[in-house]
């Protein structure tokens, strides 16, 4: 990883050949160092940042991984990330007790309802509960005997609401960012079944009548019914 110094330089650099070419520069380097370090800062003790934003850390993660990995190779990012293994203590305290992302996905769990939570100890959600399956995803820890399939499978299911819509979790907010949560979660799980699929573990066809309902406006989509 380049020193604050040399990205500093870098940047110096960069802006000169902007003048003379008139082309925006790209600070690769910068942004890889951004998102490598930015779970050290949301960590710390005293964030505000980090404190306010703890109940969204699932997909901060997941964010982070993926605008990682369009940057630098998986190797790479599992190498700055520590994605299924502990980043190595040389000298900062936070990787000492860091565990892999991916272990840290697994102690965001919830088995009192079968979804993931964005951080340990939450309740699950629907939001939550996808970026955790993405995170394996991309790690390639989809088999892991950890991930409980049939419960989260039972939980994401278990959120359609009658009118075919889905809520975030038991407290029964609706919106429709949750059913595309829904669809991508068990997609992922290989449990979405076919649009006309009698015995599915949701209504496909009446999740996507409920969309069509809501597209009052051309080029908007409501909340929820009657919205």
């Amino acid at each position: 990883m380049a020193s604050e110094s040399q990205l500093t330089n870098e940047v110096i650099d960069e802006k000169d050949a902007l003048k003379s070419s008139g082309n925006a520069p790209f600070y690769d380097e910068l942004h890889v160092e951004y998102i490598a370090n930015l779970a050290t800062k949301l960590d710390a003790p005293t964030s505000y940042e980090g404190a306010v934003t703890e109940h969204l850390r699932m997909s901060g993660v997941y964010w982070s991984i993926t605008a990682l990995s369009l940057l630098r190779s998986p190797e790479d990012v599992d190498k700055l990330m520590g994605l299924t293994s502990k980043l190595p203590s040389e000298g900062e305290a936070r990787a000492e007790q860091r565990p892999a992302i991916v272990d840290w996905v697994f102690a965001c769990y919830d088995a009192l309802t079968g979804g993931f939570g964005g951080n340990v100890g939450h309740d699950g959600h629907l939001l939550y509960t996808l970026s955790a399956l993405q995170i394996l995803a991309v790690a390639g820890m989809l088999e892991d005997p950890r991930l409980e399939r049939e419960a989260v499978v039972k939980f994401v299911s278990g959120l359609q609401q009658a009118d075919g819509s889905f809520a975030g979790d038991e407290w029964g907010e609706v919106d429709t960012r949750f059913s595309y949560c829904a669809l991508s979660a068990l997609s992922i799980l290989g449990a979405l079944p076919e649009k006309d699929e009698a015995e599915g573990v949701i209504d496909v066809k009446k999740s996507g009548t409920v969309h069509r309902i809501l597209s009052k406006f051309r080029w908007r989509i409501w909340l929820c019914p009657r919205c």
